[in-house]
């Protein structure tokens, strides 16, 4: 088992129950940012998606900024914001606005997916053309750059602003891309672990060191289950299993209660894919998450793993982030 120091952050989409609303998932996001500070998680992010009813973080921005109102030292950021659905300048001002009211708090994950489908794409810019990520990064870095002479439009707040910066990937194109600009790179390994490795690899690889970063930083994503016993962990697990088969049946995104089998509900193919989808997911009883958290840093080399643990009852949510950081404190 590893010896090295390894971070832990959460992974919050405000996921939405069968039996819930946004305000219900906007009140759990506090409470657990609340207990996660006390349990020595270092940050807490939230992902930018679009037109799906079981998650409530659309208006990242506007969510990263009531649950850092809401706690005291978590850093509280975005996991990610999607910069091709947005401006560089508006993401430049929002960001500039949080890190005002919460300095040394706030952190900026970019991704390039649109977290959404086409006709989602369209409704939030009607110009779905070819935007090009890397050249929206470097706009974003001018923007929050103290240097402004000959620039005619500047960031307020924005300018100056010491924001870190991360991008996000579950294929290569980011792991590249975050290694040529010197930045910090997060993973997918939540639900895109079969590039986890050569997406490592990639990064360490094409890693030049920057004003941002002198050496590689990795945090990988990863779905935790944990429970007192390894059956009730099982049991628990169902509610994520029903969440992947829905996302890929294009049905409700809400989250549902576990169930006692998930025979009858998925067909082999679907069990196959959803399983494949988790395959470095965690999940058992306390020292079984233990060994395979470290395992799974030991074979990363990660310096931060960020956990994703959506249950249908927010107390098994909480009992479960609980676990995990005493598996790695």
């Amino acid at each position: 088992m590893t010896t090295k120091s390894i971070k832990f952050s959460v992974l919050d989409l405000a996921p939405i129950a069968d039996n819930g609303s946004p305000r219900d998932a906007f009140n759990n996001s506090v409470d657990l940012a609340q207990h996660a500070e006390t349990w020595g998680y270092n940050r807490m992010w939230f992902a930018e998606h679009h037109n799906m009813d079981g998650i409530a973080s659309s208006a990242t921005s506007v969510l990263i900024g009531h649950v850092a109102g809401k706690t005291n030292t978590i850093r509280v950021g975005s996991g990610g914001i999607m910069l091709p659905n947005h401006s560089a300048l508006i993401i430049a001002e929002q960001f500039g606005t949080l890190e005002s009211l919460y300095p040394g708090r706030i952190d900026l994950g970019l991704g390039r997916a649109p977290g959404s489908d086409q006709a989602t794409m369209r409704a939030i810019r009607r110009d779905v053309g070819g935007n090009n990520f890397a050249e929206q990064v470097q706009e974003l870095f001018q923007y929050f750059s103290d240097n402004q002479e000959g620039s005619r439009v500047i960031a307020t707040p924005g300018r100056g602003m010491k924001i870190p910066v991360w991008l996000l990937g579950s294929s290569l194109y980011s792991a590249e891309l975050a290694g040529r600009l010197g930045l910090p790179y997060a993973f997918a390994g939540h639900f895109a672990p079969e590039l986890m490795m050569e997406a490592v690899h990639v990064y360490r690889n094409s890693f030049s060191p920057s004003i941002h970063l002198k050496r590689p930083y990795i945090m990988i994503g990863v779905q935790v289950v944990a429970a007192p016993t390894t059956e009730e962990a099982d049991f628990l697990s169902t509610t994520v299993y029903q969440r992947f088969l829905a996302l890929i049946k294009g049905k409700s995104l809400k989250m549902q209660p576990p169930v006692k089998s998930m025979d009858g509900i998925w067909s082999p193919p679907e069990e196959e894919y959803v399983r494949a989808k988790l395959a470095t997911s965690v999940r058992g009883n306390p020292e079984t998450v233990k060994t395979q958290l470290h395992h799974l840093a030991e074979a990363t080399g990660a310096d931060e793993l960020m956990i994703a643990c959506d249950l249908y009852d927010h107390k098994d949510r909480l009992r479960s982030y609980e676990i995990a950081a005493r598996a790695l404190s």
